[in-house]
């Protein structure tokens, strides 16, 4: 009797799965025939944008608070600003 409700059981889960990923790709696909954003990643921090943090932090604002304005990780700026074409420094 056991083995048979937890089977009915697995069969439901199974099915709501099924059920769940079906309507993730139905909702993908009307999204995208309607060109709709996706989600996903952000877009990327475009150069200016990283200069204008790097002015604000050498102004005495906090690297954790401009990097949490830009919605990024105070790690990530301090990459981007390293990685910036003319190498600013903090």
């Amino acid at each position: 009797m056991g083995s048979m409700v937890f089977t009915v059981m697995a069969a439901l889960a199974q099915m709501e799965l099924e059920i769940k990923r079906e309507r993730v790709t139905d909702s993908v696909a009307k999204r995208r025939a309607a060109g709709k954003d996706l989600g996903g990643r952000r877009p990327i921090f475009t150069d200016s944008q990283i200069r204008a943090a790097v002015r604000l932090i050498d102004a005495g604002e906090r690297a954790t608070q401009v990097a949490r304005d830009l919605g990024m990780s105070r790690s990530t700026l301090y990459r981007r600003i390293r990685e910036l074409p003319q190498a600013t420094t903090i």
